[in-house]
């Protein structure tokens, strides 16, 4: 419960912040949000790619996917 309040309190903040900013500095505060987000993402994907096999794993069950052999869970 306690870091779901800091959460709010944080994105309440930040919204406060960004809404008092100019045009041209909420450009760059979105930029670099953006580049703050990709960055996330390519170190989610890189510990994933670090798990032994989970590549192919992964391309198998794309394979799957696409052939539709996939278990109906509804």
């Amino acid at each position: 419960m306690r870091e779901k309040q800091v959460v709010n309190t944080a994105l309440t903040e930040a919204e406060r912040r960004l809404r008092s900013l100019s045009p041209e500095r909420l450009l760059v505060a979105s930029d670099f949000l953006a580049y703050l987000q990709e960055r996330e993402e390519n170190e989610a994907t890189a510990e994933l790619l670090s798990i032994p096999g989970f590549e192919a794993a992964f391309r198998r069950a794309v394979e799957q996917a696409d052939r539709g052999d996939v278990v109906r869970w509804r």
